[in-house]
C-alpha cells in the first residue's frame, strides 16, 4: 500500500478533505447571497455557474425583460445584460477556480494508483512528486480565485442592494478547500524527498559494502565449476579388470637425484653390437 506511514495517510485524508470541499463549492449557486433583510429582494444568491433573480431589471438598460428563478450565467436568455452579469473579474474567478478543479481531477486518479503501489516500486516517487504538484498549483489558483471573488464580489457596481449581500457558505467551502490543498501537497512533497533520499543512502551502503567487505565474495564466486561439481561416482571393478595390464608409467626422479646414465654400447668384433 502506498500510505504506508503516518505523512502519507495524513496527506491522503487532508487532500480528501479539500477536494470534496472544493467540489461542493465548484457546483453550488451559495458564493455570493442576501442576508434576508429585505422582503423583495431583485437578487437572491449567486454562484460560479448559475445566478439566481427575483424579478429582476436591469435599470441600466431600456428592456422591459424581468428575469426570474434561477439560470445558468451563459444562458442565452441572459445574453442582454452579459456585460452586468459578467464582469471581467468574475470571469477571472471563473477560470482560476475551473484550473483548481481541473488539478483536483487530475490529482485524483494519482492518488488512486498511487494507493495502490508499493514502496519498493519505481512509480512511487514519480507519484509523490506528480500529486503534490498538482495540489499545490490547484491550491494556489483556487486562493487567487477566492481572494478576488471576495474583494469584488459584493461591490456596489454589481449586484442589486449590494450593502445587503455577504458571502455565502460556498464561498466559506471554497476557501477551506484552496487553503487545505496547500497542506496535503507539500506532505506529498516531503514524503517525495524523503523516499528519494533513503534509496540514494541504501544505493551507496551497498556500494560501499561491495568495494570494502565484498572481496571473499569475489573470489568465492570464481571458484572454476569444475570444482564445484559433483564427484563423479566410482565403478566397482570387475574380475576381468584383474587379469587385464595395467599400463606402467615413468617414476618421477626425486629432486637432487641424478638420474644414471646407460654406457654406450660395445661393438664386437663380427659386427654384432650388445648393451653389457
Amino acid at each position: 500500500m502506498g500510505a504506508s506511514n503516518r505523512n502519507t495517510r495524513i496527506a491522503v485524508g487532508i487532500s480528501a478533505l479539500a477536494f470534496t470541499l472544493f467540489l461542493i463549492a465548484f457546483v453550488t449557486p451559495y458564493w455570493l447571497v442576501t442576508d434576508g433583510r429585505l422582503r423583495d429582494p431583485r437578487f437572491t444568491n449567486l454562484g460560479l455557474w448559475e445566478v439566481c433573480f427575483n424579478n429582476f431589471q436591469d435599470i441600466h438598460r431600456f428592456y422591459e425583460t424581468r428575469f426570474n428563478g434561477c439560470m445558468w450565467v451563459f444562458e442565452e436568455e441572459y445574453y442582454i445584460i452579459h456585460d452586468f452579469l459578467l464582469p471581467g473579474f468574475y470571469i477571472a474567478v471563473q477560470v482560476f477556480a475551473t484550473l483548481c478543479f481541473v488539478m483536483c481531477l487530475i490529482a485524483l486518479p494519482l492518488t488512486l494508483s498511487f494507493l495502490r503501489t508499493s514502496r519498493d516500486d519505481d512509480r512511487y516517487v514519480f507519484l509523490l512528486l506528480t500529486i503534490g504538484s498538482c495540489q499545490i498549483l490547484g491550491s494556489l489558483f483556487g486562493f487567487i480565485a477566492v481572494v478576488v471573488f471576495g474583494a469584488k464580489g459584493d461591490s456596489r457596481d454589481w449586484m442589486p442592494h449590494w450593502q445587503n449581500n455577504d458571502m455565502g457558505w460556498s464561498f466559506a467551502l471554497g476557501v477551506v478547500g484552496a487553503i487545505f490543498l496547500m497542506p496535503g501537497g507539500v506532505l506529498y512533497m516531503i514524503e517525495a524527498r524523503r523516499e528519494r533520499y533513503k534509496r540514494l543512502n541504501e544505493i551507496s551502503t551497498r556500494e560501499a559494502a561491495s568495494e570494502y567487505g565484498g572481496g571473499d565474495d569475489y573470489y568465492s564466486q570464481q571458484v572454476p565449476a569444475q570444482i564445484q561439481q559433483q564427484p563423479v561416482q566410482q565403478q566397482q571393478p570387475t574380475i576381468q579388470d584383474y587379469y587385464n595390464p595395467q599400463p606402467s608409467r615413468p617414476r618421477r626422479p626425486q629432486p637432487g637425484h641424478r638420474t644414471p646414465t646407460a654406457p654406450p654400447p660395445v661393438v664386437m668384433g663380427g659386427g654384432i653390437q650388445t648393451d653389457i
